[in-house]
């Protein structure tokens, strides 16, 4: 799964076995899920 860094904008792959989560480029300690820009429809019943 794929994450952005708030700080230096560089994609993050996260090793969810480490305990801490940190970019490896600056250090920052938060990261954005990367979303798709498709929208999905769900119809109302």
């Amino acid at each position: 799964m794929g994450y952005k860094c708030t700080r230096c904008k560089q994609k993050v792959e996260v090793d969810y076995e480490y305990t801490g989560i940190r970019c490896p480029y600056c250090g920052h300690r938060i990261l954005v899920k990367e979303r798709p820009t498709t929208i999905k429809r769900i119809k109302a019943e």
